[in-house]
């Protein structure tokens, strides 16, 4: 889920830090530079211009580090436009411009139509945690309209993937920590819960403790900036999608002169607590829950779940987790499906309507004793892959949102609210309530109770709600636009299922987004579509 509640996860081998000496070399060069006269600028200053200066050297792109997933190198375009990957140096501590950096990985198609090129077009997937490496090939089918007059770009933000990936607990603890109970019923389910936390904490620290500090979301902002001139923009053109939108909204707090064209979708409330942000999750996972019993419902007999109505189906589903707590099933080889997996594996499946069929599949076949599919959903959630290897998702995920938000929850206070989020939903209520702890054992600080979006002065930027959005429900939408500050927000609102609206398919949010990114037409205020 993309929320600002911590869930954690992952580990792999770094990526050699070869500019961490480079750096350091450089830096000395700079002061010597400055010694012997002729410039005004500080070695911090000469260093950060260094950087802003930096040619990147394009090559092919090869297969997914473990980090980032598994696969095979991203195949060529329609066209024949191959990917091409490179690494930016970015300062790992801006406060030290000339001090140690690191490596960003970062993955490009070239525009089809050079002659009325742009710039370069930015995508931020979301999580956070999401690999741009991956997720960029994945999805450039549905951006092949933009590609016209823009590269398109994405990269791994720092701590993830193969950009100083962020590194936790090994594969076989993950198992164990995934599996464990995180909706506790007792005082021994919930000391082991929190040892877990503890643990899995203390693996980060251990393994990555001088980058946890610096993995938070202003930083990832000055990345961008600095990303962006990298590549020789004039401006910033982004395109957010889900936490991508409330990286934006920090960029255009921090850079609002440098925004040019913006689209956020499936947008972040930027305006709300740990804990609001939570709740609100939960009353969106229930609806697009609900949404999905009902359709199951008006499929009559092909429907495969018992119910006459949304709430029977619901309450099937509620009944099932009760018996997967008392007893887990048997999932893929010999780990069995226990009741946090399972409610892992809806969630992931409500992101998209596209998977309610394996849904109701996996809810059949778990009623019957067989919890493979939920399992494997749940096993795509917290980034594993079939061979057992988890990517640096989950990991990179609790590393940001430990790092952004302030709140640090206890037990009783998780446990006060559970009466709230039951209420929100009572399939989700509890996941989500408890989830509220996960940052209680971190060693690093959080910096902001939520982060600061406004951007007065900034180009218009396009917010997109989606209506049934599970994981950033409706209302985000609206309050980011405010937050962004009147005549910055323009919203949209795409009255659909699933988590985001550009990618449905929807053939008025693709016009309205393509008509501003390609040619600079802002979207009337308060656009429906369809």
């Amino acid at each position: 889920m993309t929320t600002r509640a911590a869930r954690p996860a992952a580990t792999r081998t770094r990526r050699p830090r070869r500019a961490c000496v480079l750096a350091v070399a450089a830096a000395a060069v700079l002061v010597a530079a400055g010694c012997s006269g002729g410039g005004d600028k500080s070695p911090d200053q000469g260093r950060a211009t260094e950087l802003a200066a930096q040619e990147l050297t394009w090559e092919a792109c090869p297969a997914p580090a473990l980090q980032e997933g598994d696969g095979t190198a991203p195949s060529p375009l329609p066209g024949g436009t191959t990917w091409e990957c490179s690494f930016m140096d970015a300062p790992l501590d801006y406060a030290d411009p000339g001090g140690e950096t690191i490596e960003l990985a970062l993955i490009r198609a070239k525009a089809s139509d050079p002659a009325k090129r742009i710039g370069s077009l930015i995508f931020n997937f979301g999580g956070p945690g999401g690999s741009g490496l991956t997720a960029l090939p994945s999805f450039a089918k549905d951006y092949e309209s933009l590609r016209t007059r823009y590269d398109l770009v994405s990269f791994d933000p720092r701590g993830v993937g193969r950009s100083a990936g962020v590194e936790c607990h090994d594969d076989p603890e993950l198992d164990a920590f995934f599996a464990l109970d995180s909706t506790p019923d007792d005082a021994g389910e919930e000391r082991a819960y929190q040892e877990g936390l503890k643990e899995f904490a203390e693996a980060c620290e251990e393994n990555s403790g001088d980058e946890l500090p610096h993995v938070g979301t202003v930083n990832a902002a000055r990345d961008l900036d600095l990303m962006r001139q990298v590549l020789g923009d004039d401006k910033l053109y982004y395109f957010g999608i889900s936490y991508g939108t409330e990286l934006g909204g920090v960029y255009a707090h921090l850079f609002p002169k440098n925004v040019g064209r913006a689209v956020f979708d499936a947008v972040v409330d930027p305006t709300g607590t740990a804990e609001e942000g939570a709740l609100g999750q939960a009353k969106g996972f229930q609806l697009a829950l609900r949404n999905f019993a009902q359709d199951c419902v008006r499929r009559g007999e092909a429907c495969r779940l018992p119910g006459s109505n949304a709430q029977e189906i619901e309450g099937f589903i509620i009944d099932l987790l009760a018996r997967l707590d008392k007893k887990p099933i048997q999932g893929i080889g010999d780990r069995k499906l226990t009741q946090t997996q399972a409610t892992n594996g809806i969630a992931q499946a409500l992101y998209s309507k596209e998977y309610w069929p394996y849904l109701e599949q996996g809810l059949d076949e778990a009623d019957g004793g067989d919890g493979g599919l939920l399992l494997a959903l749940s096993d795509s959630m917290n980034g594993r892959d079939q061979n057992g290897n988890y990517n640096n998702l989950q990991a990179a995920n609790a590393a940001i949102n430990c790092v952004d938000d302030k709140a640090r929850y206890s037990v009783e206070q998780a446990k006060a609210k559970l009466p709230e989020f039951r209420k929100a939903s009572p399939v989700f209520g509890d996941f989500l309530a408890w989830g509220l702890i996960g940052c209680s054992q971190w060693p690093v600080p959080g910096t902001s109770e939520h982060p600061d979006v406004s951007a007065p002065g900034a180009a218009p930027i396009v917010v997109i709600g989606n209506t049934g959005d599970p994981a950033t429900p409706y209302e985000g939408a609206k309050a980011m636009a405010a937050a962004l500050g009147k005549g910055v927000g323009v919203e949209v609102t795409y009255r659909g299922q699933g988590h985001g609206a550009y990618n449905s398919g929807d053939a008025c949010v693709r016009r309205a987004v393509d008509a501003y990114l390609l040619d600079g037409k802002v979207p009337a205020e308060g656009t429906v579509c369809p």
